[in-house]
């Protein structure tokens, strides 16, 4: 009566007060579901030998252009060289370690003086597109003149063996048809204001010449446990979907030029799976730059 119980401990009874309600169950905490019901990005993962087909079977609209010239910059390990070779994996059936940089040296900024291109290779036949692996991002040694040699990069001839420094006029031969920016999912969380303005101003500045650009969100298997366990719940995974959000948020872009992918760094032979995700973003790259090529061309 009155909230006290009785309690029996070795044959004797203790008059003792016990909280009734505090004896009640409390409820079960409640876990939120990292994954979505159904996919927000329709995706095919079947399509592996159809995208490898359309990309060798690949024919530039623009004749004045024998092959796309794509420029990659992105955070320092990010996976800028790691996507590259990637892509060559996924032709090739094989991992790959072909050196993408040769040169030199460096200058004080930290990046390539001699630009080097990579031609993505299918058996025996190169294929007509080019990557330049340019420089890294870093937001903690940014000077303009980083942001400026970015832009530049872009604009100028980026034939093999150009040199950074050369006053050389740009021509649509030479110049890139796209930029691609590598962020990795695991570390995105664009908190650092002097990385915001500067990719800000690069992107902006590329806008305004016509040039696309496109995100490539590399290392998901480390940013999101149910993508770690399964590749395919890449488009269920909420804390992808979010990631993405934010990227294309914090840098103007719209959600479908933003590409999640896993690039190969431990494996010893290739994947399916990892393959496609690879594929898919390449072919987008490649499409988006064949359009600007082609209009580029129709207002000639």
């Amino acid at each position: 009566m009155g909230g006290s119980q009785s309690t029996e401990i070795s044959g004797s009874t203790i008059n003792a007060p016990v909280n009734v309600h505090m004896c009640r169950s409390l409820p079960p905490t409640r876990v939120s579901n990292p994954e979505l019901d159904t996919p927000w990005r329709e995706f095919d993962w079947t399509l592996k030998e159809a995208l490898k087909d359309n990309l060798e079977n690949f024919t530039l609209d623009n004749p004045d252009v024998k092959d796309i010239k794509i420029l990659v910059t992105g955070q320092d390990g990010a996976g800028k060289s790691s996507f590259i070779l990637s892509i060559n994996n996924a032709f090739q059936g094989r991992i790959t370690s072909r050196a993408l940089v040769n040169s030199p040296g460096g200058d004080s900024l930290g990046f390539t003086q001699e630009l080097k291109g990579f031609t993505i290779t299918s058996g025996n036949k190169s294929l007509p597109f080019v990557f330049t692996d340019i420089m890294e991002i870093e937001p903690d040694a940014f000077a303009g003149s980083q942001t400026d040699d970015i832009i530049n990069a872009v604009f100028r001839n980026v034939k093999d063996g150009y040199d950074f420094n050369a006053e050389q006029p740009p021509n649509l031969s030479g110049q890139a048809s796209c930029l691609v920016y590598v962020i990795a999912a695991d570390t995105v969380l664009f908190t650092d204001d002097k990385l915001i303005d500067q990719l800000t101003i690069i992107r902006k500045r590329i806008s305004e010449a016509g040039i696309p650009q496109v995100v490539v969100m590399t290392k998901v298997d480390d940013a999101c446990p149910l993508v770690n366990n399964d590749l395919r719940k890449i488009y269920t995974s909420k804390k992808i979907k979010e990631k993405m959000e934010l990227c294309s948020d914090k840098l103007g872009l719209p959600l479908s030029n933003i590409f999640p992918v896993k690039n190969y760094h431990k494996e010893i032979n290739t994947e399916d799976d990892i393959d496609v995700l690879i594929l898919k973003a390449f072919q987008h790259i490649v499409q988006i730059a064949n359009n600007n090529l082609e209009d580029s061309c129709s207002k000639k």
